[in-house]
């Protein structure tokens, strides 16, 4: 009989071995997210016959996927505080329209500065955000202070900032948009080969060195980490992620009758058997750069913890002290920001703004923020699941318009993986005991 057998009362059950996904602190809802996204590209690339993982596809999937993505960042922190915002693609409609305006009146008719002005872009990206903000704030105030349920407050919103937007620009597409603004687009605004190895080779050693330091704070202050092992393991998928969504970018080349086009206009011949890629975008940089602030404030700040605190408990949080008022006021001037933020990416992508621009987007991010892992009920949510659930929403819409679906049916397939999902997820949580 060994030692263990002998000390243990009678009939006292053994203590239960850990399991193997707690010991490796993995996060089984994000493995399950991960292994339904792989699954989508597997399928959409067979049914393409190979199309779907091309260069090019991923390259225009990463483009189209980051307007909804950095919304959706937002609407994480908006659903988690128990609210909804249902005026986000309206709002993106105002602040594409302000911009337009201030790139080709507003500013050249009432500060005299001329077309092409380096100046003009960026003053028209600082008109955009202060107006998202303070709308954001807005709708916060009406909702916080006021205690219209935010429901109701972001469905007025709806109708009323999409035609605010159809007012201010009198119903007319406007365009073209200044040629650096049109830079955070996508296709008219890359890093090339050598910035986007040296972003991915920078992105590494930081996600790496971050791995590291996690792992030596655990142990200073004596919590469990994981085998050493499974670390090593962990870096290498990482890495391996980073540098491998930088090389099939970096495969993807520029037309030749482009190129051809750019050295005429500066008066050169293209050099024969001369090519270029695109690489990273500067758009999709953007949405790291979103992503990495916006988890920042999650976890890192005041802000944060009181965002997910209320979101928790409201009764508790007003007890402890928290002024959950001027925290929604907060919560939705994020998201007023983040709304501007996309209405630069969606208009600079179409390089005019039109006034359907961000039709049903507010539905789109409510599902990439469910999708991803937020919970209605509040209280939990996370910046990169809901970038996850973005690009699942995008994925599934790409493969299906690639195949030959209807949009009806997209639409239906879109709604149905919603439902879908939310099951899984209320499932999920009941078993497991995580809300």
């Amino acid at each position: 009989m060994s030692t263990s057998d002998t000390t243990r009362p009678a009939g006292a059950k053994a203590p239960a071995r850990p399991k193997l996904t707690d010991t490796l602190e993995l996060d089984t809802r994000l493995l399950g997210m991960i292994g339904a996204f792989i699954v989508v590209l597997v399928v959409f690339n067979i049914l393409t016959d190979g199309r779907f993982l091309t260069p090019r596809n991923i390259f225009n999937l990463t483009i189209q996927t980051v307007s909804v993505a950095i919304m959706a960042t937002g609407m994480v922190f908006v659903i988690v505080t128990r609210h909804i915002d249902l005026s986000v693609g309206a709002l993106l409609a105002t602040c594409s329209a302000v911009m337009a305006m201030m790139q080709t009146a507003w500013l050249p008719q009432y500060l005299g500065l001329p077309l092409g002005h380096p100046m003009i872009p960026w003053l028209a990206i600082c008109a955009g955000v202060v107006v998202g903000g303070l709308i954001g704030a807005f709708h916060g105030y009406l909702s916080g202070y006021l205690l219209i349920p935010a429901f109701i407050v972001t469905l007025g919103g709806l109708l009323v900032w999409r035609n605010v937007g159809w007012y201010l620009t009198t119903g007319q597409t406007i365009g073209p948009l200044d040629p650096t603004f049109q830079m955070f687009g996508g296709i008219n605004g890359t890093l090339g080969e050598f910035w986007s190895w040296v972003l991915g080779l920078a992105a590494t050693a930081a996600a790496l060195v971050g791995l590291w330091a996690k792992r030596r704070d655990k142990m200073r202050h004596g919590f469990p980490v994981k085998p050493l092992w499974a670390e090593v393991a962990l870096g290498a998928i990482i890495a391996g992620a980073i540098l491998g969504f930088i090389k099939i970018l970096n495969s993807y080349e520029v037309p030749v009758a482009r190129l051809r086009r750019e050295f005429e206009a500066r008066g050169e011949v293209m050099p024969e058997g001369y090519t270029e890629v695109y690489g990273l975008p500067f758009s999709v940089l953007l949405l790291i750069v979103v992503a990495v602030v916006m988890t920042v404030i999650a976890r890192k700040t005041r802000l944060g913890r009181y965002i997910f605190a209320a979101g928790g408990n409201p009764q508790a949080a007003e007890l402890s002290g928290i002024n959950t008022r001027l925290l929604t006021v907060k919560v939705f001037t994020i998201m007023g920001i983040l709304c501007a933020i996309s209405a630069v990416v969606a208009s600079a992508r179409l390089t005019n703004h039109s006034n359907d621009i961000g039709t049903l987007d507010e539905l789109r991010v409510i599902a990439a923020a469910v999708i991803g892992g937020t919970a209605l009920a509040g209280g939990l949510g996370t910046i990169y699941g809901a970038i996850l659930g973005a690009l699942i929403m995008q994925s599934l819409q790409s493969g299906m318009a690639m195949v030959g679906v209807d949009a009806p049916l997209q639409n239906i397939v879109v709604g149905s993986v919603l439902v879908l999902a939310v099951l899984i997820d209320i499932i999920y949580r009941r078993r497991t005991g995580k809300g």
